[in-house]
């Protein structure tokens, strides 16, 4: 039968392997669907992988059975509750990596320093070392928020097709912060044009009135991720960002490296 022979191919294939392939696999359906949204049907991952639908079949019951897919009522198959342990622990590592990076970023810069993730479509902070000065900023390390309204979030939707962005913009909405806030998509768009072009994003009072933010992405991270600074508007003026953001590039590419180093 080929549902037999698929199977039974793909079990030789994975004995020969050591079992590597598989892992591969299931790691690799994983992400798709994390790339999807978190929840998708067997046919579009056997679209989108390549893979025949008894062999998906079989590596999503066995993530399942371990709690890290779910089957929905329509069928459909989620990302489970397991996996938020695990991201969770991931985050907080990554965070304690980048803390030396950061706080070289506060004795260069003056002002406090944060590292960010895109986790779904939600921003979320997972690492801070905060500005030496009186009046800083502070945001708390696992605060969520939206990119639209951020400098770390622009920074890592540059990298983004605009097709995707105008997707993600049309789940989360575009609510106003403050007045500066971005609120429609061609807007935000037209801002990530100009963070391609600059190397660098700004949040000028977009997020909290009287606070500005320079953000650049850490390339080829293993999850997408930017470092920023910020500080009140008086202090992180157009003179200064000449300054900081090449300490934030070159900042973002040593820890990128670091990062490539440890296997992360």
């Amino acid at each position: 039968m080929p549902t037999s022979s698929a199977s039974t191919t793909d079990s030789a294939k994975s004995s020969a392997g050591g079992g590597v392939q598989s892992l591969e696999r299931a790691f690799d359906l994983l992400e798709r669907m994390a790339d999807a949204g978190g929840e998708v049907g067997l046919s579009e991952l056997s679209a989108t992988s390549g893979l025949p639908l008894p062999t998906i079949h079989r590596l999503m019951r066995t993530l399942v059975a371990c709690g890290y897919v779910r089957q929905q009522p329509n069928r459909r198959y989620a990302l489970g509750p397991r996996l938020i342990r695990l991201g969770e622990s991931a985050s907080r590592l990554l965070g304690t990596w980048a803390r030396p990076y950061l706080a070289r970023l506060v004795e260069e810069t003056g002002e406090t320093a944060n590292m960010a993730l895109l986790d779904g479509d939600e921003i979320v902070y997972v690492a801070q070392v905060p500005s030496k000065h009186s009046m800083r900023m502070f945001t708390e390390v696992g605060r969520r928020v939206l990119p639209h309204s951020t400098g770390v979030g622009k920074a890592l939707l540059a990298g983004v097709p605009d097709d995707e962005v105008r997707a993600l913009l049309s789940r989360t909405g575009m609510p106003a912060a403050t007045e500066k806030t971005i609120t429609t998509p061609d807007g935000f768009l037209a801002a990530l044009a100009d963070v391609r072009q600059a190397g660098y994003a700004v949040d000028d009072s977009e997020q909290e009135i009287g606070v500005r933010c320079l953000a650049v992405s850490v390339p080829d991270s293993p999850t997408a991720a930017a470092i920023s600074i910020s500080g009140p508007a008086g202090r992180v003026t157009e003179a200064a960002t000449e300054k900081i953001v090449p300490v934030l590039q070159q900042v973002a590419l040593e820890l990128s490296q670091a990062l490539a180093g440890s296997g992360a």
